[in-house]
């Protein structure tokens, strides 16, 4: 398996997940300006949505998408605990928490690393970040984690957006639970691994 990847962007999230399962990959990194991977690859020849995270299967296969890629990823190992088993009340539940984080969290990051975005703009999604994260920091209010007391991907995906806060200039001071949280999650080995793989931590 193949995990394309841009440092810090959502993919972190899938990088993390394959150090979680102990399983073996690979790892190649888009640039962006170029579209070109830095193993001398055309990405849009590989993904032509263009965005990452991306996924090569061992049978050759593209997967994309990064809640489809995360639970593809827990499902390898399911021993991991990453993902409830299919069919689950649990795992509709998982699914509940990577459709809120992908539409309500991770995309009102996104108009803060658009240099055409207007302040206007700005301020609204700041302002939807502190209702939706308002609703995150009571439900870690009694659970270390989204799901309860085990680490899933949903907490991988929630790490790695929430902490675009110190990108940003976000703050995070009205949400003490959300920083115990990330502090939690951020020591983990997984995470670890895969932060200095990606040059951002050393």
């Amino acid at each position: 398996m193949k995990l394309y990847y841009s440092p810090g962007a959502c993919s972190l999230a899938s990088h993390i997940a394959l150090h979680e399962t102990g399983l073996p990959f690979e790892i190649d990194r888009l640039i962006k300006t170029t579209k070109m991977t830095a193993g001398g690859e055309d990405f849009m020849q590989i993904n032509p949505k263009g965005y990452v995270p991306t996924i090569k299967l061992d049978d050759g296969s593209i997967l994309t998408e990064g809640a489809a890629v995360l639970q593809y990823i827990a499902d390898q190992k399911p021993e991991s605990g990453l993902a409830p088993k299919c069919g689950t009340m649990e795992r509709y539940r998982l699914q509940e928490w990577l459709t809120f984080i992908s539409s309500e969290i991770h995309k009102s990051f996104s108009p803060f690393f658009n240099k055409d975005a207007t302040e206007e703009v700005k301020t609204n999604s700041r302002n939807h970040l502190i209702k939706r994260l308002a609703y995150v920091e009571t439900q870690l209010a009694n659970n270390p984690y989204l799901m309860g007391d085990h680490f899933t991907v949903a907490d991988a995906y929630m790490f790695v957006v929430v902490n675009w806060s110190n990108h940003v200039g976000f703050d995070l001071g009205p949400f003490p639970k959300i920083q115990e949280y990330l502090a939690r999650i951020a020591v983990r080995p997984a995470v670890q691994a895969a932060m200095k793989a990606e040059g951002l931590i050393k």
